[in-house]
């Protein structure tokens, strides 16, 4: 099992980007798939997820209205795409993956960063 994430990289304050998460090895449906963030000297923060069945999705407030979440099955590829990005919005991004039936997040990528300049 194995999760690739690409599409960080250098942004101005206003612009956008949109995050990757290319899965192997595994059945999609049976997972829950969330984004996490984490900036230097800061706790990871959980930034959105999907659900596996019904996919309901979840934001973080400091994100509502700027971020969505979706997933590709055919493409077995979860994507985060990030609109309006803040200078606060600046951290390396992990995708991670939640068995169907567990409560936690046992799949994670290998992060990319994301910086927004002012």
């Amino acid at each position: 099992v194995q999760l690739q994430a690409s599409g960080g990289g250098l942004v101005q304050a206003g612009g956008s980007l949109r995050l990757s998460c290319r899965t192997s090895g595994l059945t999609l449906d049976r997972y829950a798939v969330g984004w996490f963030r984490q900036a230097p000297e800061k706790e990871r923060e959980g930034v959105s997820c999907m659900s596996a069945d019904d996919g309901t999705e979840y934001y973080v407030d400091s994100v509502k209205g700027r971020f969505t979440i979706s997933r590709d099955k055919q493409k077995n590829t979860v994507y985060l795409q990030m609109n309006n990005l803040k200078p606060e919005d600046s951290a390396v991004y992990y995708c991670a993956l939640r068995r169907v039936g567990r409560s936690d997040y046992s799949v994670w990528g290998q992060g990319t960063q994301v910086t927004v300049s002012s």
